[in-house]
C-alpha cells in the first residue's frame, strides 16, 4: 500500500486529514510533529512522558499496549479506558488507514 490516511482530531475539535507513509517507520506522534500540530514528545518516542497521548476514536485493531506504555498512562492525566494511548507507540502500518485519534488535553 502507499500511503494511509489517519484522521487527528486537535484540542480544538478540528479535523485533520494527514496522508503517511508506512514504509518508513514511523509512528502516530512524529506523523503529528511533521504536520505541525501540538504533540510535544518530549520523551523523542521512548514511552517516557505522556506528551503525545492520544484517545483512539475508531474501533481499528491496534497493537497490544506494552508494560511501559500502561505504566506511563497509569500516572498521566484525562485517561480514558479503552480510548488512551501513546502516539510514539503507534507505529504505522497498512492496517491503520483510516484511523480516527483525537488528541488528550495538555496536562499543563
Amino acid at each position: 500500500m502507499a500511503d494511509i490516511k489517519i484522521t487527528v482530531i486537535d484540542r480544538e475539535g478540528l479535523k485533520h486529514e494527514l496522508e503517511a507513509p508506512t514504509d518508513m517507520n514511523l509512528n502516530l506522534m512524529e506523523l503529528c510533529k511533521a504536520s505541525e500540530l501540538p504533540v510535544l514528545g518530549t520523551c523523542g518516542g521512548m514511552a517516557l512522558c505522556s506528551t503525545c497521548h492520544v484517545y483512539v476514536k475508531s474501533d481499528h485493531e491496534l497493537p497490544e499496549m506494552s508494560e511501559d506504555e500502561e505504566a506511563i498512562l497509569d500516572q498521566a492525566f484525562f485517561v480514558e479506558d479503552d480510548e488512551s494511548r501513546l502516539g510514539c507507540q503507534l507505529h504505522l502500518s497498512d492496517d491503520m488507514d483510516g484511523l480516527v485519534v483525537e488528541l488528550a488535553p495538555d496536562g499543563a
